[in-house]
């Protein structure tokens, strides 16, 4: 079997803490919602490429290579991806 090894991509992230959904909404250009009127709710729903995925408090919202946006769990997150010095 053929091995792969995933080439080295710079992405775009904000965490999710449940007190910035003002910010998730203006990051993801509209991209996402939630079922309330409160921007602070603790669950969004996300429009990715796969259809609609919910975002916890918690979770990373990432931007993809293609400009598309989906949600990560932390501990994925944090197996995936490293900070990038600016």
């Amino acid at each position: 079997m053929a091995k792969f090894r995933k080439k080295p991509v710079v992405i775009e992230a904000v965490i999710y803490d449940g007190t910035n959904g003002n910010e998730i909404k203006k990051f993801t250009q509209g991209g996402c919602y939630t079922d309330v009127n409160d921007p602070n709710h603790p669950l969004f729903m996300i429009r990715t490429l796969e259809g609609e995925h919910v975002a916890s408090v918690g979770d990373y919202i990432i931007k993809g290579v293609k400009g598309e946006f989906y949600p990560c769990k932390p501990d994925i997150f944090a197996a995936t991806y490293g900070a990038v010095s600016q």
